[in-house]
């Protein structure tokens, strides 16, 4: 289970009372890696929504780097918000802390919490370069 800390300090879930981030944080489970881990492959199916918590990864997709990722930045809502696939391969730069949410308390969060879930689609529709639809 995730800490009401750690949610409290992404830029995501500063709209959320401590009631809400409690409830929340039952949803996500903590997961760490060193650096040089790949932690979603492009093309791969995609079920789980991430928030880096510490550290740093690379976003690459055809074997070319398309983002840095730090502190508080998120990333697989494209996968669950979209067609199911992973549009880009994120790697670990650094060791790193994770929180991961499964497709179905991501599907939670999105009717308890409407206003993350507008900002999870506008940030899945820039990523996508405005083409991807909500779902």
């Amino acid at each position: 289970m995730a800490s009401v800390d750690a949610l409290a300090a992404v830029p995501l879930f500063s709209s959320l009372d401590e009631e809400q981030l409690v409830k929340l944080a039952n949803w996500f489970h903590v997961q760490n890696a060193h650096e040089g881990v790949r932690l979603v492959g492009e093309g791969a199916p995609g079920y789980t929504f991430f928030v880096l918590v510490d550290g740093t990864a690379e976003v690459s997709s055809a074997s070319k780097t398309v983002a840095e990722l730090g502190s508080g930045d998120f990333f697989g809502e494209l996968a669950i918000l979209g067609d199911g696939r992973r549009t880009a391969t994120v790697t670990s730069t650094s060791p790193v802390r994770l929180l991961v949410m499964f497709g179905t308390e991501f599907r939670q969060l999105e009717a308890a919490y409407p206003e993350i879930a507008s900002r999870l689609i506008e940030t899945m529709r820039t990523r996508a370069g405005g083409l991807a639809e909500p779902v």
